[in-house]
């Protein structure tokens, strides 16, 4: 709060915590727009919203939620915003979202002059990383220089794909990882959609039909990974022919997926039989799903799991991380907590596609049991502070751990957590900001943020963190269903635990009876 002098006069301004933006004003009022709370860049669950605070009333009231920008006409009385369904106008006063009216957009239209838009993406490309690149020194190379040699080339671009390709170059010069270009103006024609049902077929030669090979498990409590053939009132099953989809007899001589073109959206219908033939058959209805990559990475790390509870017969746990994002995030706590009475873990961080929550994972990780609570039923206590592990670890990673998936296993290594097993990461740290688009949607990140150990070196940068033990996947065991790094993590664990870590035993029960 901020007062006068003179103890007797009220205040005349106050503070008002407001995360907002696009902040305007009319007579009598404050507009702005209120962004939800962010944490490493990602967005809360709730929707920006378009607010107005009255001056006099000193109250604040939603106008449009979900809310995108806004603008005010030239005398402030109406406001004109973005919103999910499209533009809409409404009075810039307190109660305005009662005059709310859309505004069709459909009749305008925008000439663009193609090589007048390029040669400003192309500038302000350069811009961006004058002035947001992490090194000041440009890595010691003249970017002005490099603007005039690559600028020559404009004239010959005649697509997008061109602008994007001679861009790249320009920025590759500075030897830096994510240094994304990306998207733009292509006119890239709609992708006709596939409806999937999470399985594989296989075709029976002698029937000229196709059968159900694989179905994916799944997991249908959670919506990444819903099987649509395992969920409740189906009953396909492995080694079913498929007689039709949707009504129309189904043959092997075409791909089966072509039936499915165009279904992504609705509810599909597929006709079973354990015979090659029509008669007997059975019909179910499934939700199809359009991508199936996440159930192939849920029965990739199933297989894991197994793999390492059969070899150590059930003393090693795993965890695979996917990503140092939300979903990595989600899957580490999914996982961790409940093997905590496991003997030892692998931590597999191949194929980790990066993010920011490494830290959040080394934290947790390195946590030191200071102490054992117990209660009176509990013939083994629980650790202080929560959730620490007391076994051996090692980490696995691979020439796809990238970004915050090559810090981890790095940093994994300086906490003393154990030994890193595989192939030397991809080496690319410094790390991004999107400040905003390109005027045609294009993207560009710079690289903006670099990273140093605490001896004051820049680590892991166009390099990438070397194992401790190099073990390579080689085709030939890969393809006869080996996994030679998961393997010999698995061994490597079993030598340490030997001779297990375990919480001291519960002490007797104290006596507290004074002594005569």
């Amino acid at each position: 709060m901020i007062s006068t002098a003179s103890s007797h006069v009220p205040p005349r301004l106050r503070w008002r915590p407001i995360t907002s933006s696009g902040l305007s004003a009319n007579k009598g009022n404050l507009i702005y727009n209120v962004q939800p709370p962010f944490y490493y860049g990602r967005a809360a669950e709730t929707s920006p919203s378009l607010r107005i605070f009255s001056l006099k009333d000193r109250k604040e009231s939603v106008l449009v939620s979900p809310s995108g920008g806004f603008t005010l006409s030239n005398d402030g009385n109406k406001i004109m915003t973005a919103t999910s369904g499209g533009f809409a106008i409404l009075d810039a006063s307190p109660g305005g979202e009662r005059s709310r009216k859309p505004v069709s957009v459909g009749g305008l239209s925008v000439e663009i002059d193609p090589v007048a838009e390029w040669n400003q993406i192309f500038n302000e490309v350069w811009r961006r990383y004058r002035d947001w690149f992490y090194a000041g020194n440009m890595h010691g190379f003249d970017w002005v220089k490099i603007r005039e040699d690559y600028k020559k080339w404009l004239p010959y671009v005649a697509h997008r794909s061109d602008l994007n390709y001679i861009i790249s170059e320009m920025c590759a010069e500075l030897t830096v990882q994510h240094a994304y270009i990306d998207g733009g103006d292509y006119n890239t024609p709609p992708r006709v959609r596939v409806a999937l049902p999470g399985a594989r077929f296989e075709v029976d030669k002698a029937s000229g039909r196709y059968k159900i090979s694989k179905i994916f498990g799944g997991q249908n409590e959670e919506d990444i990974y819903r099987s649509p053939l395992t969920e409740v009132g189906s009953d396909a099953k492995v080694g079913d022919y498929v007689i039709a989809i949707n009504g129309e007899n189904v043959t092997a001589d075409r791909d089966i997926y072509s039936y499915l073109r165009g279904k992504a959206d609705s509810a599909v219908s597929i006709t079973l039989n354990s015979s090659p033939t029509a008669q007997g058959s059975r019909t179910i209805t499934f939700k199809p799903v359009t991508n199936e990559s996440d159930l192939i990475y849920l029965d990739w790390i199933e297989a894991n799991r197994r793999r390492v509870d059969q070899m150590s017969g059930g003393r090693l746990g795993y965890i695979h991380v996917p990503d140092m994002g939300a979903p990595g995030l989600r899957e580490f706590i999914k996982w961790y907590y409940p093997q905590l009475n496991k003997e030892g873990m692998v931590i597999d961080v191949r194929a980790n596609g990066g993010g920011n929550v490494s830290r959040m994972l080394i934290e947790r990780l390195r946590r030191k049991v200071l102490g054992v609570n117990y209660r009176r039923a509990d013939e083994e206590g629980g650790t202080y502070p929560d959730g620490a592990f007391l076994g051996p670890m090692v980490a696995i990673l691979n020439e796809n751990s990238a970004s915050d998936g090559d810090i981890f296993p790095y940093m994994f290594r300086e906490a003393g957590l154990g030994p890193l097993i595989g192939k030397r990461s991809w080496g690319g740290v410094v790390g991004i900001t999107n400040r905003g688009n390109l005027i045609d949607g294009g993207v560009v990140n710079v690289p903006e943020s670099a990273l140093a150990n605490a001896r004051g070196e820049y680590i892991i940068e166009g390099y990438g963190v070397d194992p401790d033990i190099e073990v390579e996947n080689d085709p030939r065991s890969v393809i006869a269903g080996g996994d030679p790094q998961l393997e010999r993590a698995v061994n490597e664990l079993m030598k340490k635990i030997v001779t297990p870590v375990k919480l001291p035993k519960r002490p007797a029960d104290p006596v507290k009876v004074p002594k005569n």
